[in-house]
């Protein structure tokens, strides 16, 4: 499934990162790797997500999310936070 279709609380893990290579650079100095965590905070009627990866949040347009593809765990995120 992709980031753009996960749900406020949920965990995911990170499987593949289909964008372009600055971008997906970018997202891995923040962290976001290859099987890293990742907690969905919130989401914008604009499609954007909320994200926590490796303790940083973060906001990732709607076309980054729908390019990140994402498992889900069968953790949730305490208070969505």
């Amino acid at each position: 499934m992709r980031l753009s279709e996960g749900k406020i609380g949920q965990e995911y893990f990170v499987k593949d990162i289909s964008l372009d290579m600055p971008v997906k650079r970018r997202l891995e100095i923040l962290g976001m790797t290859g099987n890293s965590r990742v907690v969905v905070l919130g989401s914008k009627k604009s499609g954007t997500k909320i994200i926590k990866v490796r303790g940083t949040r973060f906001a990732l347009g709607a076309e980054f999310a729908n390019g990140i593809e994402v498992e889900a765990s069968d953790k949730k995120e305490e208070g969505g936070r």
